[in-house]
């Protein structure tokens, strides 16, 4: 980003939590500029302890809080490299976040968090 820019640089630390949203409007905010698509992109597989010890858990039944466990760690970083990846624009919030996952071979998943990267100013 070139140094004359108008919108200020931000980083991933001050893009918090709720200035993301699954909505295409930002309370309280006028986006002044949007800066375009955001992703974080996570590949992870489970390794032959996780495999073996979820494959226990699905014979008492219920919560299987390994695979949980690991699917919200996987979320959190995709997460988080999307924050990276707005804030690298210039943004201050992401509007019309989502999540995707796709089975990438038999054990091995890709998940997805991305949204619209923008710069929005408090509306007075």
């Amino acid at each position: 980003m070139s140094s004359g820019s108008a919108v200020p640089h931000a980083s991933a630390a001050t893009i918090s939590h709720n200035m993301v949203t699954t909505a295409f409007t930002l309370d309280r905010y006028r986006i002044v500029r949007k800066l375009g698509l955001v992703r974080g992109i996570i590949v992870r597989s489970r390794s032959i302890v996780g495999t073996i010890g979820a494959s226990l858990q699905t014979l008492i039944g219920g919560n299987i809080t390994l695979l949980t466990n690991l699917c919200e760690q996987t979320r959190e970083h995709a997460f988080d490299l999307m924050l990276e990846h707005a804030a690298e624009l210039g943004a201050n919030a992401v509007i019309g976040m989502r999540y995707d996952a796709t089975e990438v071979m038999q054990g091995v998943t890709e998940v997805l968090a991305y949204g619209t990267a923008v710069f929005g100013e408090k509306e007075s």
